[in-house]
């Protein structure tokens, strides 16, 4: 760890095989959110940065081995570094929470599922058939669609779940053949690095996987428009986002954009009519809004419940948020850990701020905490907050936080449930609360959310895609349509008794 911290301190671009110092010799301190400290120092990488890490991916794709490797030799190294995942378990925990603030526990957890993640597209891609033969009607032809790798892939990932994200994009990329640049969020970019010396250990040929740490305005807008590049993936905001799809547009390279969310928590009435539905409810609704401090594009931020148990709900969700341990992420008993930055604390603030302003009751929360030893005054933390009596016209309910904000809107029918619920110009995830099979099955039907949970909240499975519909994204993750995004098809028509065709005299 050690050996590793001091070369990255000098070198943490990645091309070619190499550790490379930026071009301009610029480099960024890392923070630890809990404190505001600095503990580790990256290179600051610029466009030319990443020209260099795109040829590097480019030649690795046209002239090395690894597009045509079998694929049960692909399989078998995303299978290795899975093992060394485990292997390394505990560090990378550890790093991850303090890269990003989330709790140790988070952030093991989260490594469970990098290894997973790395695990399933492995025995995917692993068991596939080798094409898909279509019938030509006639014994003389062959005809059969075929998987090809896409080529150069962009990656660029978020500061929320750095490791988690990138494995979702860096897995079926070299499951499919492909080779890749990775661009991590300039904030969180530790854990990344880290894998990409998992992945050499792994055996992974030199030029296939290479990363360029440093900012979104200069490395991740060159690599949106370069012309080499032929498949951006992207996971961060809305903004960004369009921005990214508009500088891909000109070289009409293929686009995966997983954006942001408003989710709804819809909670009918009936959920809570026995003691332990109740507690259950009010469980998963803190689970929903204040895991990893609200950071989660999945969060579920909109607490939709029914007007009958409304007031006795919320007076029990806040009386809880407000015992919620906030700490460092590796301080005994934290069960909540500090925002990401001190620009992002500022943007809580100001959305709470706008809320009360516009008439929102607050319940718990909406301050920062006392300090004390898991808690420095340095840090960035923030109290979990309930803002009750809210609706639609308020921006603090229209727009993303992005932090522990939960917001508190009531209805009387199912329709109303529905109309709420889907009144956001986003799309990505929703859940519904009730014991009434037939009505989940139905507002779970016309719920406009790629994610839909029935009586749960977060968990998602390898095997199922993850996307969102409207202001949410694009393309999908995970799954078979998530290895399909680093995939072209190809329809090989085989005559195995040419004739000539004779459409000309001659």
């Amino acid at each position: 760890m050690a050996d590793r911290a001091e070369r990255q301190a000098r070198a943490t671009i990645h091309a070619g095989g190499e550790w490379l110092e930026a071009g301009s010799g610029a480099t960024r301190e890392i923070l630890d959110p809990a404190d505001a400290r600095p503990f580790a120092v990256v290179a600051e990488g610029d466009e030319k940065d990443a020209e260099r890490a795109v040829a590097a991916a480019r030649q690795a794709f046209d002239h090395g081995p690894w597009p045509g490797t079998p694929v049960g030799e692909r399989a078998a190294l995303l299978r290795r570094v899975a093992d060394l995942l485990v292997r390394d378990r505990e560090e990378l925990g550890l790093l991850e929470s303090r890269d990003a603030g989330k709790t140790a526990e988070e952030g093991r957890i989260d490594i469970d599922c990098v290894a997973d993640a790395f695990r399933y597209f492995a025995d995917l891609v692993a068991g596939e058939a080798p094409g898909r033969v279509v019938d030509a009607g006639s014994p003389d032809i062959h005809s059969v669609v075929v998987h090809e790798p896409v080529g150069v892939c962009a990656l660029i990932t978020p500061w929320n779940y750095p490791l988690l994200q990138a494995s979702w994009k860096i897995a079926p990329a070299l499951a499919a053949g492909n080779t890749f640049v990775i661009k991590p969020s300039e904030i969180t970019p530790m854990t990344t690095i880290a894998l990409i010396d998992l992945l050499a250990e792994a055996g992974l040929p030199a030029g296939v996987a290479n990363l360029v740490t440093g900012p979104g305005h200069t490395v991740g807008a060159r690599l949106a428009e370069h012309p080499d590049v032929d498949l951006i993936s992207f996971t961060g905001g809305l903004v960004s986002g369009t921005k990214v799809a508009q500088a891909a547009a000109p070289t009409v390279k293929k686009v995966a954009l997983e954006l942001g969310g408003k989710n709804p928590n819809v909670v009918f009435a009936d959920a809570c009519a026995t003691e332990e539905g109740f507690d259950t409810a009010v469980d998963q609704a803190l689970n929903a809004a204040f895991i990893h401090s609200g950071q989660v594009c999945s969060a579920g931020a909109r607490l939709i419940v029914e007007e009958s148990v409304r007031e006795r709900f919320v007076a029990e969700l806040a009386r809880r948020a407000a015992r919620i341990r906030l700490g460092r992420g590796t301080a005994e008993g934290a069960e909540c850990g500090p925002l990401v930055s001190e620009q992002q604390r500022a943007k809580v603030e100001a959305y709470v701020q706008s809320a009360l302003e516009e008439g929102a009751v607050l319940r718990s929360g909406g301050r920062r905490p006392e300090p004390s030893a898991e808690r420095p005054a340095t840090g960035y933390f923030y109290e979990p907050t309930v803002l009750d009596q809210c609706h639609r016209e308020m921006k603090v309910v229209r727009e993303e936080v992005f932090g522990p904000v939960l917001t508190v809107e009531t209805f009387r029918t199912e329709d109303e449930a529905v109309a709420l619920a889907n009144d956001t110009e986003y799309g990505l995830a929703g859940a519904v609360w009730t014991t009434d099979a037939g009505r989940a099955r139905r507002v779970a039907g016309r719920l406009r959310h790629g994610t839909v949970w029935i009586n749960d909240f977060h968990p998602y499975l390898p095997q199922a895609e993850w996307g969102g519909f409207g202001k949410s994204g694009v393309g999908r993750e995970l799954g078979p349509a998530g290895l399909a995004e680093y995939r072209e098809t190809k329809h090989v028509y085989q005559n195995l008794a040419p004739k000539p065709v004779r459409w000309f005299a001659g």
